[in-house]
């Protein structure tokens, strides 16, 4: 039976692009290892796979991508938002499904691919919510319980942009207040992974992009940077995923809900253009706690 394959780097990607076979049907699962949908949608995609035959050519072929740690493919397939399916078939893509639910992934890789293996139920599980492993407590070395750093996970290749975890947890209210503080710190605030001339993930770079090109003087925080705004700002916001964008103290949301209001309100970041009549490029500040952005 087919398995559900993890592609590690752009080479190993353009290698099985360029190998596979223009009748193979290509399911490419963009995802990433913070986002609890993606545990469900990988469920999904392995259950699909083992009921297509190994064969050559194969009828489809089912590769897992790290939208974050690849976003070279992330952008070129216009991954916006995870868990992101792309089908190719021979290098075009044929149908795309954004989200996790069972049925319309069955649905568009059996339309492309046609069924095998089980032509009945496929013993997949419903669209219920996934939960992301935590790590033991008996995994600590006898300073208490172990902290989840399943969605803290910088290369070591990465620019030293995320010290070392802050020792003593303020109080929930000190923390609330200071991420009320923090989102007002400047009229826009991205809240990203990494910097603006340095951003750690490609949702974050094109977020960057959408404001430079709209010219709009903005503050940002580097959430690698503190891992206790990082986990706090996704309860205070109710948003579980970066970056995150915020206008006058309120969320406007992610990349995938910028892009929507940009495109359907071209003025959209009028108000917070620094450009008007040919002006100067817009600035960027960054909001160092407790300082805020100006």
């Amino acid at each position: 039976m087919s398995t559900l394959n993890e592609i590690t780097s752009e080479h190993e990607f353009n290698s099985t692009l360029n190998s596979t076979s223009p009748s193979t049907l290509l399911v490419l699962s963009f995802h990433t290892p913070w986002a609890a949908p993606c545990t469900q949608m990988r469920t999904i995609l392995e259950t699909l796979a083992s009921t297509y035959p190994v064969k050559e050519p194969p009828t489809a072929s089912f590769l897992s991508i790290n939208a974050e740690d690849l976003p070279e493919i992330s952008e070129s397939y216009d991954v916006t938002a995870v868990p992101f399916l792309v089908l190719l078939r021979d290098g075009k893509t044929v149908e795309t499904v954004s989200g996790s639910d069972a049925s319309k992934v069955r649905e568009a890789v059996e339309k492309q691919a046609g069924k095998m293996g089980n032509s009945g139920k496929l013993g997949l599980p419903p669209a219920l919510e996934a939960t992301p492993r935590k790590e033991d407590e008996s995994s600590t070395n006898g300073t208490g319980p172990a902290r989840d750093l399943s969605a803290y996970a910088p290369k070591p290749s990465d620019p030293p942009t995320a010290p070392a975890m802050s020792s003593g947890a303020s109080s929930k209210e000190e923390l609330h207040t200071r991420l009320s503080n923090l989102v007002k710190a400047a009229p826009v605030m991205l809240f990203m992974k990494g910097t603006p001339s340095q951003p750690q993930c490609g949702f974050s770079r094109q977020l960057v992009s959408i404001l430079r090109e709209n010219s709009v003087k903005y503050g940002f925080f580097n959430i690698l940077a503190d891992d206790e705004v990082r986990q706090g700002l996704k309860e205070f916001a109710d948003w579980p995923t970066f970056p995150q964008l915020w206008t006058n103290g309120d969320l406007v949301g992610g990349l995938d809900i910028v892009k929507e209001e940009v495109e359907s309100d071209p003025d959209f970041f009028k108000e917070f253009s620094v450009a008007k009549d040919g002006g100067p490029a817009a600035p960027e500040a960054q909001a160092q706690p407790p300082a805020a952005a100006v």
